[in-house]
């Protein structure tokens, strides 16, 4: 930051409904050279008063402001010969603002009742005929963060002008000490040279008086005699006139010496009141800058609560930049158009006769962009005002933001347990689609299982009907056999203890009930020679009923036949015989 031009200069202040004031204002005009990412250069334009130093007005002209700038008030030089030409305005404004009638003045205008907003300065030419307006600017007032930056600012200078003043006053007091201590060495030195003088010339006179004296009486001694009166008058004479001219040097030299006392002492009274002005000075800088702490404690204070507001306002002003900066592009676009225009005008300068009428429609064209270059200048001020209202909504939405951070800190907190829990709930489901996945396996094995026992039912059911068929057969083969039977033979009515036996054999079935066919022999004993007799008679009833043999065969598939004597089985004999046809089977 470069710092071209710096002068208190009077300002002619303009507001809405008030009179005219004149007032000294500061004028400040900074270059900013930025080199990363771009080399761009920047001119600032600073309004500033000494006595309140809330009062601030700045303006940024980059060159491409300085372009529109120029085309809007016809300026006739470029943007690097700018600064120098201003500054130039201002420095023969502040050569004539003492005259009566000055002929160049500062304006400052401001359309609100008091010095607020935008406000427009402008460098007036004045004349007889005309007040020539040379150049004029739109300034901002500055927002809270440049007043911070310019007091932060004048705090540094202040520190360091007030440093400087301590500097000062430390060297002066030690040069008027110094000097003190020097002019009342030689106040004593000239005080003791005075009283040697006074006492030499007492000294001098006494003795002179007294050889005066010794040498009158000689001489009015020798008076008597002529020759040595004149002698006596010449020399009297010549000690008169030497002891008026040692009386004169000493009297010379008092004066001097009382003139150099009175010098120091009034150089001692003087440097007395310097000091004590100095200190006085020393006091009001001292009060100031406590005062200056005090302030920059109370703006650090509000610098930590306003930063955090500074930043959201910087994400909103970025995002009005974004719309300036597409208000510019159209701007920009209607400068080229401006451009055309301009060139289709010089055209138009060597064919006037032919397209007069062109000439006026352009700028009648012209005067539209203009209107809508300032209606687009209203709309930017307008989107100011937007900007401090968004300014108040991001405060209360700042406010709500840390409701909804703790509202979603409580929240993470909820979601944190729950996926805990949502996690133990995956382990449990994995565990249960394992345990799943084995028990299908046994429900597989178990079907397997269930079809092979179903399948070993259906053949024992089958069994079992050619069973129940068999043993129903049996039975009324039996029951014919007992029926038809014929008269007893003599070794059975030798015997009736066998023939009780035959006879008591009995088939009992319970094909509805389900329980198994019951083959019971009588209760009656019989010893093993009789068992002997009737196994031929049963063989004999057995062979007689013509039953093949191979249904008493057992298989390993079939259900045995439960009540049936095992002896039954085992004692058929299992010979080839003719097949006996029946109506239960086929041969």
């Amino acid at each position: 930051m470069e710092e071209l031009f710096s002068k208190v200069l009077q300002v002619y202040v303009r507001c809405r409904d008030s009179e005219e004031r004149r007032t000294n204002i500061r004028v400040t005009i900074e270059l900013q050279q930025t080199t990363s990412p771009v080399h761009k250069r920047d001119l600032l334009v600073k309004l500033t008063d000494d006595k309140d130093p809330y009062f601030l007005f700045n303006l940024f002209v980059s060159e491409e402001d300085f372009q529109s700038l120029k085309v809007q008030q016809g300026l006739l030089i470029d943007f690097a010969s700018f600064p120098q030409k201003f500054i130039d305005l201002l420095n023969l404004c502040y050569a004539e603002q003492e005259s009566d009638n000055p002929r160049f003045l500062l304006q400052l205008s401001c359309q609100s009742p008091v010095l607020e907003g935008p406000a427009n300065f402008s460098v007036v030419e004045t004349n007889a005929f005309k007040h020539l307006n040379h150049l004029f600017l739109r300034l901002a007032q500055g927002s809270d963060k440049d007043v911070k930056d310019y007091l932060a600012v004048c705090l540094s200078s202040l520190k360091a002008e007030k440093q400087a003043l301590e500097m000062k006053l430390k060297k002066t007091e030690d040069d008027l000490s110094r000097q003190l201590s020097y002019a009342q060495q030689t106040l004593t030195e000239k005080t003791k040279e005075l009283d040697k003088l006074r006492s030499e010339w007492t000294s001098q006179s006494s003795g002179l008086s007294s050889r005066h004296t010794q040498e009158l009486q000689s001489e009015r001694e020798k008076a008597q005699e002529s020759r040595l009166q004149q002698q006596t008058e010449q020399l009297r004479h010549e000690l008169e006139s030497a002891h008026k001219q040692s009386s004169q040097q000493l009297h010379g030299k008092l004066t001097e010496l009382e003139t150099s006392c009175r010098e120091l002492t009034e150089r001692k009274y003087k440097n007395e009141s310097v000091i004590r002005d100095l200190k006085i000075k020393l006091v009001g800088a001292e009060e100031e800058c406590q005062r200056s702490k005090q302030q920059v404690l109370s703006l650090r204070r509000e610098n930590s609560t306003l930063d955090t507001e500074v930043h959201e306002k910087e994400r909103l002003v970025s995002q009005l930049q974004m719309r300036v900066a597409v208000l510019e592009q159209e701007v920009k676009d209607k400068e080229q158009l401006m451009r055309r225009t301009k060139e289709v005008l010089d055209a138009t300068q060597q064919q006037k006769e032919s397209v007069e009428e062109n000439a006026e429609s352009k700028e009648h064209h012209i005067r539209k962009l203009e209107a809508t270059v300032k209606s687009l200048s209203e709309e930017l001020i307008k989107a100011n005002g937007i900007i401090k209202k968004l300014q108040g909504e991001v405060r209360g939405l700042v406010g709500k933001l840390k409701i909804k951070n703790t509202v979603t800190v409580s929240q993470e907190k909820v979601l944190q347990e729950t996926s805990e829990k949502l996690q133990n709930v995956e382990k449990h489901l994995q565990s249960a689609q394992q345990q799943l996945t084995t028990k299908d396996e046994q429900v597989s094995k178990l079907k397997e299982q269930l079809e092979t026992t179903v399948q070993k039912l259906n053949e024992s059911k089958e069994v079992l009907k050619t069973n129940e068929n068999v043993i129903s057969w049996l039975n009324k083969q039996l029951n014919e056999k007992q029926l038809t039977r014929k008269p007893v033979s003599p070794e059975t009515s030798e015997n009736p203890s066998v023939l009780s036996s035959t006879t008591g054999l009995k088939a009992q079935f319970y094909p509805h009930s389900g329980k198994p066919a019951v083959f019971s022999v009588g209760a009656v004993d019989v010893s093993p020679a009789d068992q002997r007799a009737v196994q031929p008679a049963n063989r004999h009833t057995v062979d007689s009923a013509g039953l093949d043999s191979k249904y008493f065969e057992r298989r390993e598939d079939s259900i045995p036949i439960y009540g049936l004597p095992s002896n039954l089985h085992r004692e058929i004999p299992q010979r080839t015989k003719p097949a006996v046809a029946s109506a239960y089977f086929s041969a």
